[in-house]
């Protein structure tokens, strides 16, 4: 821990806190309606920037042991068992819709008189606590999980109780607005997608080039083709190791992770042996246009053109490439109409069972394609790709504005917690005073420790006698 102000103090957690783990029940009492006889019980997925209530457990009264169970408004809720991404995450109790217990994977940090409640939720929620607290978890495959002394153990930097509370205010002011900006960038992507969506539906439906038809006077009519009118389908290849032989050709080929709905993600590429007497017919070109066959909902007919990205490479049987006759086509365009009119025929005709979705070949050859001349089908793809191009443009400066204001918050929590983010106050109380209080206020636990400790042994020698 860096050098503090000579004002403040460092000390446990366990010596500003009471650290309460909740409770445990059987599966089979957890009820999601309440009545008179349960209580509501938190658990770490209702454990997020806030506390959700809108999907919680209700389970009989008798389980709960123990009054320090019940949560308290101000309580600190932490998740002490999750995925070691999620473990450690805090919220606050603001306010109780119903009584409330909390299952044995939380625990309730509950601030005593020496330190204000916001500064200590600011100060666990702070990047370098976080990663203390995961860092001396302990892990299992998937589950990390904290234990409560070694929670209790986490060192605190500490100002008085009226710098405590000038830093949490300023933070709550502070975070807010990082927040506010945050949440206001995030409407970004999808108000992009809607001006991408316009877009396209403004390119297939003739708007998008209406005034250049007008200025050139191109006023040739579209015409209604099917896509095995203009366009030569086929399937891939299927992936069988037992009809693979090593005098194979090895190529790299395109599964439907592969292909999505107007990009291609060449990320993670396979690798598959084609019989030399085949291979020359699964090969792709340049201009190919790509669609798959579904699975998924969203799989469903999506697609993109090959640019010749890759030298030698094939595709799978899930994927059909469509091969135009009319080289003066345009392979953007009739991709573009796939991903964007052509979803609503693939759903119409495709075979579906719940959540899945497929077409073959013969119910591909059949999309209906609403076909401009090559001259106005040029120009769509130039006007797409420029509004495109500024569309990606807003995209990437969202990302780096993105990134920055993630930076905001641990940058200004850690200022918070070297003293440097609000003035000190000579009129404060220095740390000695506010060290002597927690220490007087752990004595005082101890003291009320020390009769039962007493007892326990007199009961353990009278056991033993």
């Amino acid at each position: 821990m860096k050098a503090l102000p000579i004002t403040w103090t460092v000390s446990s957690l366990h010596t500003v806190c009471d650290i309460v783990r909740g409770i445990t029940f059987p599966a089979s009492a957890k009820q999601f309606e309440k009545d008179e006889l349960n209580i509501c019980c938190l658990r770490t997925s209702n454990i997020q920037r806030e506390i959700r209530w809108e999907d919680v457990y209700f389970i009989p009264r008798q389980y709960v042991k123990q009054d320090a169970q019940f949560v308290q408004i101000g309580d600190i809720l932490m998740s002490m068992a999750n995925s070691y991404e999620l473990v450690g995450k805090v919220a606050v109790a603001r306010m109780l819709p119903y009584e409330t217990a909390f299952g044995a994977f939380l625990s309730a940090i509950r601030p005593r008189d020496v330190i204000f409640g916001q500064y200590l939720f600011h100060f666990l929620r702070s990047d370098a606590t976080q990663h203390e607290i995961r860092v001396g978890s302990s892990q299992t495959t998937n589950i990390a999980n904290i234990s409560v002394r070694t929670l209790s153990t986490v060192k605190i930097p500490l100002p008085s109780l009226n710098e405590q509370k000038r830093i949490a205010d300023k933070l709550d002011s502070i975070l807010a607005r990082v927040d506010a900006c945050r949440e206001r960038l995030d409407r970004i992507p999808a108000i992009l997608k809607r001006f991408r969506q316009a877009v396209l539906a403004a390119a297939t439906s003739g708007k998008l080039t209406e005034e250049w038809r007008n200025e050139t006077g191109n006023d040739n009519p579209w015409r209604t083709v099917r896509l095995a009118e203009i366009a030569h389908i086929q399937g891939g290849v299927t992936k069988d190791s037992k009809k693979q032989s090593l005098n194979d050709e090895e190529v790299p080929y395109l599964r439907v992770a592969n292909v999505q709905r107007g990009y291609l993600d060449l990320g993670d590429m396979k690798i598959i042996r084609i019989p030399t007497t085949k291979l020359n017919t699964l090969l792709l070109e340049p201009g190919d246009i790509l669609f798959n066959e579904g699975g998924d909902i969203d799989k469903l007919g999506r697609g993109w053109i090959w640019e010749g990205q890759i030298e030698r490479c094939s595709f799978q049987n899930h994927v059909f490439r469509a091969r135009l006759y009319d080289k003066k086509n345009q392979p953007k365009y009739i991709s573009w109409w796939g991903n964007y009119r052509g979803l609503n025929y693939f759903l119409r005709s495709g075979k579906q069972t719940t959540n899945l979705a497929s077409i073959n070949k013969s119910m591909l050859s059949e999309l209906p394609i609403n076909l401009p001349s090559s001259e106005e089908q040029t120009e769509i793809v130039r006007r797409v790709e420029e509004l495109f191009a500024y569309a990606d443009r807003i995209e990437a400066r969202y990302h780096a504005a993105r990134a920055r204001v993630d930076k905001l918050t641990p940058a200004i929590l850690a200022k918070a917690f070297r003293g440097e983010l609000v003035p000190q106050n000579p009129d404060d109380e220095p740390a000695s005073v506010l060290l002597d209080r927690i220490q007087a206020s752990r004595a005082k636990i101890e003291a009320t420790l020390k009769p039962k400790r007493s007892r326990n042994k007199a009961i353990s020698a009278t056991d033993r006698n």
